[in-house]
């Protein structure tokens, strides 16, 4: 989709968008790269060139839905420049509020109640690019506040709440922002900044 002002959409760009289209209409397992062609009105070739396998466009609809997530993070700290528990509060919230309300995310996950299970290993098992760049965000988003840890306890701290709202994402047991309060609750006492 374009703005008026903005510059064309990618030829890459419309294929993953009507690949996020079908997977949310007749599953991910019914997505093929001839019906993708059809659907954006290329060659099934340009549909390859652009994106190489159906693991390939996976791993570019992974990557789409994951920048729109750590977008909402980047804006949440943003808000909070000199409280870090906060700013944790408002990702988680905001996060698990984009999630719930995800209907790409909604077609992966109910899709474990199936057969079409093909797209889920991207955000669970196979996901140490997904987890390593939301680590990469958080850890720039951290490290302006001082917190008076080392380094290490720092890195651990972040991979547990990175690891915590990924498995909330996936599998909510409670409001999204009932699950902010735990989490920054849990943060405070871990991440407690330095009293000077």
């Amino acid at each position: 989709m374009t703005t008026t002002g903005a510059a064309p959409t990618s030829t890459r760009d419309r294929v993953v968008d009507a690949a996020v289209r079908m997977t949310i209409d007749i599953g991910w397992s019914r997505v093929t790269m001839v019906r993708l062609a059809d659907e954006v009105g290329v060659s099934r070739q340009t549909v390859y060139n652009e994106m190489g396998t159906k693991a390939g466009l996976a791993e570019a609809m992974v990557a789409r839905e994951l920048e729109r997530f750590l977008g909402v993070v980047t804006l949440a700290f943003d808000a909070h420049p000199d409280d870090l528990v906060a700013g944790i509060r408002e990702a988680t919230r905001t996060v698990l509020e984009l999630a719930q309300d995800n209907p790409l995310l909604h077609a992966v996950v109910s899709a474990t109640h199936g057969a079409d299970t093909e797209l889920l290993p991207f955000l669970t098992t196979q996901a140490d690019n997904l987890l390593a760049t939301a680590h990469t965000v958080v850890a720039e988003r951290v490290a302006p506040y001082d917190i008076g840890l080392a380094p290490e306890q720092v890195d651990a701290a972040i991979d547990m709440v990175v690891r915590v709202v990924l498995s909330h994402v996936m599998q909510p047991s409670a409001s999204p922002a009932g699950t902010a309060d735990r989490l920054a609750w849990l943060v405070e006492r871990v991440l407690r900044p330095s009293a000077g």
